[in-house]
């Protein structure tokens, strides 16, 4: 229960962080609030507060919804931004009766809004005329004087901006990029939990369809026999459940030495003359993993495609081999989901995966070998 609000808290703090950033700024609105509050009129001293206040509530929400935005990867719309800018120049100007000349002030932010807000050569352009204003005005208007303090501001204030506006642009960019990585790595996990049922119980349906039919066969014939097929079902068909909650939970683990005997058992209810290997060498736990996996994908083909009456299964320190005599590859070598999943597992220990006819053209091949002194 409490998760929700923990997570929410971030998020409430770079919300308020947001307003700060913009509110911050607006403490060098002082100068013309101080000129509108020593008004002589009572009008001018209306207006000129009036529209300040209202110039930095402006600025402040149009701050902010435009770096929501950004951080929604919305991006601003042209005309809206250019809507903001008019009024926040309107404000400034509205305001003159009460701020005199120190409306130039409302420039700087006027041209900090223009580089959050626009494309830079856009942005470029208000900029510039936002700088050219207090030197024009001042020749043009009697009594204003030509504020160099504004000009400098305004390409301070400007520059500083950019920078704001590239750094929440790239923390927007590095922000759909993690949702990315997060995303994939959901997509690859999910892949390989599905890769890891469909070899579980690819073999172990297999075994059971196998154990099944002979049972079927022999019901008749040998009732006892039968019965001790049927027993092996249901013995199967409970490690397969276990297999699964394992995966499902990610506690579960493929051993070469268990594999193999699961490999005679499989073998022998097929009708097919087995020889494997009586020890097992010592291997470290992700080799022997990785060679009980092709042990596992090796015998269920051989089990469900292969049609082979004998079967052989090699081990060594660095290789494993499944062979067989049946009827060899159909279609393309490879294609299988199995062994798609087994050559991902060989690839983690730069093993090669050999999949083919025998060296003598008959028969099946599965060979998993790791690099030569690894």
């Amino acid at each position: 229960m409490n998760l929700p609000s923990e997570r929410s808290q971030p998020r409430t703090h770079w919300r308020v962080t947001g307003w700060l950033l913009a509110a911050v700024w607006l403490f060098f609105l002082n100068i013309p609030l101080l000129t509108a509050l020593h008004q002589p009129e009572l009008w001018r001293r209306v207006v000129g507060a009036s529209t300040l206040v209202a110039f930095g509530v402006c600025y402040v929400c149009i701050f902010q919804w435009a770096r929501t935005r950004r951080q929604a990867h919305l991006g601003v719309p042209r005309g809206r931004a250019w809507a903001a800018l008019a009024l926040l120049l309107g404000l400034g100007l509205a305001g003159i009766p009460g701020t005199d000349g120190d409306w130039l002030t409302t420039l700087v932010f006027v041209a900090a809004a223009a580089v959050f807000l626009l494309p830079t050569r856009e942005a470029v352009v208000v900029v510039f005329l936002a700088a050219l204003a207090p030197p024009v005005t001042a020749a043009l208007v009697p009594g204003w004087e030509a504020e160099g303090t504004v000009v400098f501001a305004v390409l301070l204030a400007s520059f500083a901006m950019f920078g704001v506006s590239r750094l929440a642009q790239r923390n927007a960019e590095l922000q759909a990029a993690q949702q990315e990585i997060r995303r994939l790595a959901v997509a690859e996990e999910r892949a390989r939990t599905a890769r890891d049922l469909h070899d579980i119980l690819g073999h172990s349906l297999t075994v059971v369809a196998v154990k099944a039919e002979l049972a079927g066969r022999l019901l008749e014939l040998d009732p006892a026999r039968a019965a001790t097929e049927i027993a092996d079902v249901e013995r199967l068909a409970r490690l397969a459940l276990a297999d699964v909650r394992g995966t499902v939970g990610a506690y579960r683990g493929v051993r070469l030495a268990a594999e193999l005997a699961g490999a005679r058992s499989a073998l022998a209810a097929a009708g097919i003359a087995a020889e494997l290997p009586e020890a097992v060498p010592q291997l470290p736990a992700d080799r022997d993993e990785l060679f009980g996996w092709t042990v596992r994908e090796g015998v269920t083909n051989v089990v469900r495609h292969s049609g082979a009456r004998r079967c052989e299964i090699r081990v060594n320190g660095s290789a494993v081999e499944v062979r067989d005599n049946g009827r060899g590859p159909l279609g393309e070598s490879g294609a299988g989901h199995g062994l798609v999943g087994l050559r991902e597992r060989a690839r983690r220990l730069d093993a090669t995966v050999t999949v083919g006819r025998q060296p003598d053209g008959r028969g099946f091949l599965l060979r998993v070998a790791l690099p030569a002194g690894s």
